[in-house]
C-alpha cells in the first residue's frame, strides 16, 4: 500500500488537533475536580456524544466489524439488545444516585451505600479491567499500522508492532496528561465525528459493489443475514447462543453490567452541568448508538460478501498470509511478533476477523479519502485508550491511593497523583496490548473481561439500589463469591476449536460451547447468580444500615427528580419513550 502526501497530511493534522486540545486545556487543569470530573461543567449533548465515543473505540470499530464478519448481523443484538435498553435505564433511574450523591467515581458511589471494603473490591477490579480495555484498543491500533505497512521501508518490519505501540501509548498519554478528562471529553467529540464521516462513504461504496442489502443476502447463509433467526438452539446461529443465553447474558448481565456500573461510561455523564442534563446524556447518546451496525457491522458483512475473484486487499495487507487462505477479503491470522501463519488445533486456517474493516478500507478507498478512513480507525483506537486511562487515573487517585496510601495529602498532591497514575496506566496497558494477541476478534477477548468484572458488579447494584435491606458484608460476599464464580466456569470450560489457556479450561476441561461469545455469555450468567444468591442470604443474616443514612443511596428513599419546569421533549422519560420505539421497529425490520 503506498500513501500519497494528502494521506498523510490528514493524519498529521488529525494528530496535531488532538495534541493541541491537550495543551490548550492544560491551563484549566487547577484542581483534581478539573482534571479528574471535568468541573462538572460540560453541557449535555457533548457529554452525550463523548459517552457513546468513549465507547467507539477498538471494541466498536475493530471488534464489532470482526464480529459482522464472523457472525453475522447477530451481532447487532451487542447493540439492540445489548446496549440501548440499559443505556435508558442508567439514564432514568441510576444517574440520580450518581450524580446526586455527588460519589467521584462508581466505587465511591458503592463505599456510600455499603462500606469501605466493597469500595476496594470494585476499585482493584475495575483499575485491572481498564488497563485491559485500554491494552486492546492499543494492540488493535499496532495491528493496524503493522498491517497497512504505514511505516515499511522507515522501520524494519519486526519491529513495526512495538514502535507502533509504543508511538499510540505516547500520544495518548500527552494529552490525557495535559488536559485530563476534559481534553478527553472534547477529543471524542471529535473523533465521533470523525468516524462517522471516514465509515459511511465507506459502507455506501461497499454496498453498491456487492449488490446492496440484497447482494449479502444472496452470498451469505441466512443465519448471517437475520438477527432472531435460528436463535431457537445454540447450534443453529453463528453466535453460538440460544435465546436465553443471548438475552439474560448479553441483554441483561453483560449489558446492564457494562453501561450502568463502567466508570468508563458513567463518569462522562458525571462531567454533565447538572442532574437533568447528567440524566439526558445516555439517552441522548442511546439515538446515535443503535444506529452504528450500520456503520461499524454492516462493513464486516460487506468484507466477507466480496468475491474471491473480485479482491486484492488482502495482498497489501503487510503480515497476513497470502497464500490463498482467505475468506471474502478476511486473510488468514498470522502471529504479530513471528510473522507465522496461525492454525487450530485442527490444522486450519485461523481467520484473522479483525483485519475485515481494514482490509476493506484498502479495497475500496482512493488516496485521499483512504487517509480519512485511516485517521476515523485511528481516532477510534484513541479514543478506547483514552476513556480507559481516564477512568483509570480517576479510581487509582481516589480509591486506591487517597483511600488507603495517602489519605490527608493536599488537592495539588492528588492532582500529581492522577498524572503519575495516568503514566502508570499506560505502561501496564502496554503489556495487556501484548497479552490481545492470542484472539482473532477483540471483542470476544473483551467479553470475556466485563464478564469478571461488570456481571457480578451489576448484581451488587442492583440489589444495592432498589433493595434496601442488601448490606455490606452481603456485597462484599456477593462480589468475591460471583468473581470466583466466573473464574471457576472459565477455567472449566472452552470454546470449540481453542487450545486451553487463555480462552479456558486451564483447569479442566468439563464442558464445550460453540463459540468463545457463548462461553462469555454464560460465564457472565453464573457469576450474577451466584452473587445475587449470596449477597441475598448475607444479607438476610447480617444487620442493615439505618434507613436515614441511605437517603441518596436506595432507589424507594430518595426524592424524585422534579420536572415540571422541563418542556415535554427535554424529559428523560419522553426520551427513552422515543428511543424504545426506534429500537423495536429496528428489530422486528432485521428479526
Amino acid at each position: 500500500m503506498t500513501l500519497t502526501f494528502i494521506d498523510w497530511l490528514i493524519m498529521l493534522v488529525y494528530f496535531v488537533f488532538v495534541l493541541g486540545i491537550g495543551f490548550t486545556l492544560k491551563r484549566y487543569m487547577r484542581t483534581s475536580n478539573d482534571f479528574f470530573l471535568a468541573g462538572r461543567s460540560i453541557p449535555a449533548w457533548i457529554c452525550g456524544l463523548a459517552f457513546i465515543s468513549a465507547n467507539l473505540g477498538a471494541q466498536e470499530v475493530i471488534g464489532m466489524g470482526a464480529s459482522g464478519a464472523k457472525y453475522g448481523i447477530a451481532t447487532s443484538h451487542f447493540y439492540w439488545i445489548g446496549a440501548v435498553p440499559a443505556m435508558v435505564f442508567v439514564g432514568i433511574f441510576m444517574m440520580p444516585f450518581y450524580y446526586g450523591s455527588k460519589a467521584r467515581s462508581v466505587p465511591e458511589y458503592l463505599r456510600l451505600r455499603f462500606d469501605e471494603k466493597t469500595r476496594a473490591v470494585n476499585a482493584f477490579s475495575f483499575a485491572i479491567m481498564t488497563v485491559f480495555s485500554s491494552g486492546i484498543s492499543m494492540y488493535a491500533m499496532a495491528l493496524l499500522i503493522q498491517t497497512l505497512g504505514l511505516f515499511r521501508g522507515i522501520i524494519p518490519d519486526q519491529y513495526i508492532f512495538h514502535v507502533s505501540v509504543l508511538l499510540s501509548a505516547v500520544i495518548v498519554l500527552a494529552y490525557i496528561f495535559l488536559g485530563g478528562l476534559t481534553s478527553a471529553i472534547y477529543n471524542e467529540v471529535l473523533q465521533f465525528f470523525l468516524i462517522v464521516a471516514g465509515f459511511a462513504p465507506l459502507v455506501w461504496v461497499g454496498l453498491k459493489n456487492v449488490g446492496g442489502w440484497h447482494g449479502i443476502q444472496q452470498r451469505l447463509p441466512g443465519a448471517m443475514t437475520h438477527s432472531w433467526q435460528g436463535m431457537t438452539h445454540a447450534n443453529t446461529n453463528p453466535l453460538g447462543v440460544e435465546w436465553f443465553g443471548l438475552v439474560m447474558g448479553l441483554g441483561f448481565v453483560l449489558s446492564f453490567g457494562y453501561w450502568c456500573t463502567d466508570f468508563l461510561v458513567v463518569q462522562r455523564a458525571m462531567a454533565a452541568n447538572s442532574e437533568e442534563s447528567a440524566r439526558r446524556v445516555p439517552l441522548i447518546a442511546a439515538i446515535p448508538k443503535m444506529f452504528f451496525p450500520f456503520l461499524v457491522i454492516l462493513p464486516g458483512l460487506i468484507a466477507v460478501s466480496v468475491p474471491a475473484v473480485q479482491h486484492v486487499a488482502e495482498n497489501h495487507l503487510v503480515g497476513s498470509s497470502t497464500a490463498g487462505t482467505s475468506l471474502g477479503i478476511i486473510p488468514q491470522k498470522v502471529n504479530p511478533v513471528s510473522g507465522a501463519p496461525m492454525l487450530d488445533d485442527k490444522g486450519q486456517p485461523v481467520y484473522n476477523y479483525d483485519l475485515a474493516i481494514p482490509a476493506l478500507l484498502l479495497h475500496y478507498f482512493p488516496s485521499g479519502i483512504l487517509g480519512l478512513g485511516l485517521t476515523a480507525l485511528l481516532a477510534s483506537f484513541m479514543s478506547g485508550m483514552a476513556g480507559n486511562v481516564t477512568a483509570f487515573n480517576t479510581v487509582w487517585t481516589y480509591d486506591i491511593y487517597q483511600s488507603y496510601i495517602n489519605k490527608r495529602a493536599t488537592d495539588a498532591h492528588y492532582l500529581m497523583m492522577g498524572r503519575i497514575a495516568t503514566i502508570g496506566g499506560i505502561l501496564l496497558s502496554i503489556g495487556a496490548a501484548y497479552a490481545a494477541t492470542s484472539f482473532n476478534n477483540i471483542m470476544d477477548a473483551l467479553q470475556l473481561v466485563f464478564s469478571f468484572v461488570n456481571a457480578p458488579l451489576f448484581a451488587t447494584f442492583l440489589l444495592g439500589m432498589f433493595w434496601k435491606r442488601t448490606t455490606g458484608h452481603g456485597a462484599f460476599s456477593g462480589l468475591i463469591l460471583g468473581t470466583g464464580a466466573a473464574l471457576l466456569h472459565h477455567g472449566l470450560t472452552l470454546p470449540q476449536d481453542a487450545a486451553p489457556g487463555l480462552h479456558g479450561a486451564w483447569i479442566k476441561l468439563v464442558h464445550t460451547y460453540p463459540s468463545d461469545m457463548a462461553q462469555n455469555f454464560w460465564t457472565a450468567i453464573v457469576a450474577f447468580s451466584v452473587n445475587l444468591l449470596v449477597t441475598v442470604a448475607i444479607s438476610l443474616m447480617t444487620k442493615p444500615r439505618p434507613e436515614p443514612e441511605l437517603v441518596g443511596l436506595v432507589y424507594s428513599l430518595t426524592p424524585k427528580p422534579v420536572e415540571e419546569h422541563l418542556a415535554w421533549w427535554q424529559k428523560p422519560a419522553s426520551l427513552a419513550i422515543a428511543v424504545l420505539v426506534l429500537l423495536v421497529i429496528l428489530n422486528l425490520v432485521f428479526a
